[in-house]
């Protein structure tokens, strides 16, 4: 057994391990040098052993202290009076990096400025990435990848592990893909961010998707959606059972539009339960639960409990295998009205995707109610915008889809859309309802391109057609709407 006072001075600062670290872990660094590293722990610990050894690369020799040195050790420096390293150094914050600035303010507010940053400017995902010459910081915002900083390289290993503790991640691990959340307020509102590294030639690449629950959830109206679409949406969850899909790509507002269509039905006297990875919106009144793997709280163990909560409408995030597929069938079958996502390219292809995983064609087509795929379009700045005339190809493709316009706008810039030229996004969108032709349709496993097709003959407008008529309206641009779907 080892004591501290054996080991004096001990390393401090930016050479010694957050304090953090040292409590949660029980482990303390005693000496380092650039030959080898000796490292006190209290009991025995084989992954913690791995784990530093991977860290430090260099020969490590661990030390059994004796019980109650590190708490003491703690307590001493918590207090203000380190006695055994000679460091009093105490901060309200502890140590929120690894390496170097280990307490440094400019590192903590490096990192408040950069959410702070994505926030203010409406981005929704964080990018910050180290590469072998340099780090860098960008921002996805309206859906394009903008970059908003450089980094200096031997500044992101703090900055690295001030974020992971933050998500409470481990920040002695480099190795291996880490998830971890992190919960800021901005103007009294908490937003959250769900927090993934992966490492990556020279460092690792670190993504916050900003989540802010408490947003203000818009129409479908304000989302883009026409009002051809805003009735047939009516139409659809407005039927007392059955399924209603949601189709499109990550990130083509899937959730969004889901969300807001729950706060259309959202009553006192309808019980509406939603299962959620994660919880985007919380909206009074709406009973939310988010998943969680890591402990079995999966979209088909919540799904199998909640037909015991007596609901009305249920939402499940999305249908990702049989089990939950089944599931979402059944609940539909039995009186309940069920909103799910899955992704595919268009609405029709969520026959073929629930077939493909089992589903039953003849029990598919007595539930669907029918299904709307979307995708989302850079909206341009209404403050710059400019007329242009359609040019031969333009008018070509207006034609083609029996679109009448002869002028078009294009994107400019000016200073409140950052000089980009655009603004926001918006959806373009198809709905499709189902009738009796197409259960029989369904039943009889017809090709999904005569399936289409029928519902083309019937006048679903596909979603380049609605692109197209938002861009002929002078909402986007048809370079943006081939840009999200294929013309």
């Amino acid at each position: 057994m080892s004591r501290l006072v054996d080991f004096l001075p001990l390393p401090t600062g930016e050479q010694q391990y957050p304090l953090e670290y040292i409590e949660t872990n029980s482990v303390i660094k005693l000496s380092e040098n650039d030959n080898q590293v000796i490292i006190g722990m209290t009991g025995k610990n084989d992954r913690l052993e791995e784990d530093l050894r991977n860290f430090h690369d260099k020969p490590v020799i661990f030390q059994n202290l004796e019980k109650g040195e590190i708490s003491s050790y703690l307590a001493r420096h918590n207090s203000g009076n380190n006695g055994l390293s000679g460091s009093g150094n105490p901060d309200g914050d502890h140590a929120h990096s690894l390496d170097r600035l280990a307490n440094d303010a400019p590192v903590i507010n490096l990192v408040n400025s950069i959410i702070m940053d994505a926030i203010g400017k409406g981005a929704s995902d964080i990018h910050i990435e180290s590469f072998p010459e340099r780090a860098s910081v960008r921002f996805r915002v309206d859906g394009l990848l903008l970059k908003d900083r450089e980094v200096e390289k031997n500044i992101f290993p703090a900055l690295s592990s001030r974020i992971k503790i933050m998500a409470n991640m481990n920040i002695m691990e480099r190795r291996l893909p880490q998830d971890g959340r992190i919960t800021v307020k901005m103007d009294s509102q908490d937003v959250d961010l769900r927090v993934s590294v992966v490492p990556i030639t020279g460092g690792e690449s670190i993504v916050l998707r900003l989540l802010n629950k408490r947003s203000r959830l818009l129409s479908l109206s304000e989302l883009g959606f026409s009002r051809e679409s805003i009735e047939l949406i009516g139409t659809l969850y407005r039927r007392p059972h059955g399924l209603i899909l949601m189709t499109g790509p990550t990130g083509s507002g899937k959730t969004t539009t889901l969300n807001s269509i729950l706060r259309e039905i959202n009553d006192p006297a309808i019980k509406i339960i939603t299962i959620e990875d994660p919880v985007e919106y919380e909206i009074d009144g709406v009973d939310q639960i988010q998943t969680n793997e890591k402990i079995g709280l999966t979209f088909e163990s919540i799904l199998r409990r909640v037909l015991r909560q007596d609901p009305d409408v249920i939402m499940i995030g999305e249908i990702r295998d049989r089990a939950t597929a089944e599931l979402a069938v059944r609940a539909s079958m039995t009186g309940h009205l069920v909103f799910s996502t899955v992704h595919t390219n268009d609405s029709v292809s969520v026959l073929h995707r629930l077939i493909n995983m089992g589903v039953e064609p003849y029990l598919l087509s007595g539930v669907l109610r029918g299904a709307i795929a979307q995708r989302l379009v850079r909206k341009l700045c209404v403050h710059c915008r400019e007329e242009s005339s359609a040019d031969h190809l333009e008018q070509q493709l207006l034609k083609r889809m029996d679109i009448e316009a002869e002028t078009l706008y294009r994107p400019v810039g000016c200073e409140k859309c950052s000089n980009s030229g655009f603004s926001g996004r918006l959806v373009i969108s198809e709905t499709f309802l189902s009738d009796e032709k197409l259960e029989d349709m369904i039943t009889a496993s017809v090709p999904t391109g005569d399936i289409r097709d029928y519902l083309n003959r019937k006048g679903m407008t596909a979603l380049y057609k609605d692109g197209l008529i938002k861009a002929s309206e002078g909402f986007t641009t048809i370079k943006e709407v081939e840009k999200a779907v294929l013309l």
